[in-house]
């Protein structure tokens, strides 16, 4: 957080909260919430006989074509036929800038306010069958939620399985020796203190007890030190763990193992110029062995060297790929194979590795 109340913190985690148990009952109810969909659209396409009272006319005949029409509705025989359909008004509305804990009070009800307007209107859109039963489906499921129920569902889920992580604890820390008193930094831990020991916290859907949620801090302690934090927050925080430094074997498996490595990113890039980018084994350790080794000889920023190592090799790539794809000498689908091996690493970042600043 910066510039706001340290509760808002609290309050955002009840919104996350909040927003995954919506979606989780959605999802729930997205089976009836189809039937309703189709329903609405028949409907539309056959609106019903009815009597001079307004009542329904019950025709076997008429319910013999809805059934065939549900057929072809399921089947997409009728995604291009264009239909008027009406769905509650969205909410737009945007969140309110503040700088005091009473003004973001205030911004949170009159969200609420303008919420509680927009969901009772409803707007008039002309689409696609394709397009519209998505939206139809999305509106039919969140009429079905219990908000209320929800609300208390996530409240409660906060309370016993809530986690909060703070990064960079070590920024507020007070340096010992340090002549001029820093009141900010002292603030923050002493804001931080009730939320860490225990406290009740006023959100905008109920009271949240913050006892047994659970904290987790890290920092870089390089200049400050743990101890620089104070006593009470400290024995707030009594499990501590320090973390070893990258290995190249680390570097490996954060090219090659996790779900979004930049391996994969630059692959996908590369695909939509007809380009299949493929990495030798030796590739791969070469770039790991060169991030492992810059860290250690400059500033060990972790992870993050993967990206100025990597963007650097493929920069010729990046930038010109017509002209990669004419040294490519296979293809393969229609896509112009680039291989990149440990020679092409050596060559393209062995200097880089000899500067300081990567800029070689």
């Amino acid at each position: 957080y910066v510039g706001r109340d340290v509760e808002s913190i609290i309050k955002d985690l009840v919104e996350v909260a909040i927003k995954e148990a919506s979606y989780k009952a959605r999802n729930e109810h997205k089976e009836k919430a189809t039937q309703i969909a189709y329903n609405k659209i028949l409907d539309i396409l056959l609106p019903p006989a009815r009597k001079s009272n307004g009542e329904a006319v019950i025709d076997t005949t008429e319910s013999s074509t809805r059934e065939k029409f549900k057929q072809k509705l399921i089947s997409g025989a009728l995604d291009e036929q264009e239909i008027t359909i009406e769905l509650e008004a969205a909410n737009t509305t945007a969140g309110f800038a503040v700088s005091s804990p009473m003004l973001e009070n205030i911004a949170e009800q009159m969200q609420d306010l303008i919420s509680a307007m927009n969901s009772k209107r409803t707007e008039t859109h002309k689409m696609k069958i394709k397009d519209a039963l998505p939206l139809l489906i999305e509106n039919e499921a969140a009429k079905l939620v219990d908000h209320d129920k929800i609300k208390l569902e996530s409240i409660k889920s906060v309370e016993q399985n809530g986690i909060v992580f703070i990064d960079e604890i070590d920024k507020v820390a007070v340096r010992r020796g340090n002549d001029s008193v820093d009141v900010s930094r002292s603030g923050v831990q002493r804001d931080l203190l009730p939320l860490v020991e225990g406290t009740t916290v006023n959100t905008r859907h109920g009271m949240v007890k913050t006892d047994h949620i659970l904290f987790i801090t890290s920092g870089a302690f390089h200049v400050s030190k743990p101890s620089d934090l104070l006593p009470e927050l400290q024995g707030r925080l009594p499990i501590r763990v320090e973390l070893n430094h990258l290995t190249k074997d680390d570097f490996k498996q954060i090219l090659i193992s996790t779900k979004s490595s930049l391996i994969k990113q630059y692959q996908a890039l590369l695909d939509t110029e007809d380009i299949q980018l493929e990495f030798s084994d030796d590739a791969i350790n070469k770039i790991a062995e060169i991030a492992f080794y810059v860290n250690e000889k400059t500033e060990n920023i972790g992870a993050r060297r993967l990206a100025t190592v990597t963007e650097k090799l493929l920069e010729d790539i990046l930038f010109d790929p017509e002209t990669a794809k004419m040294s490519s000498s296979n293809q393969n689908n229609g896509k112009y194979i680039v291989a990149i091996d440990a020679e092409m690493v050596t060559n393209k970042l062995g200097l880089i590795a000899k500067s300081e600043d990567l800029l070689l």
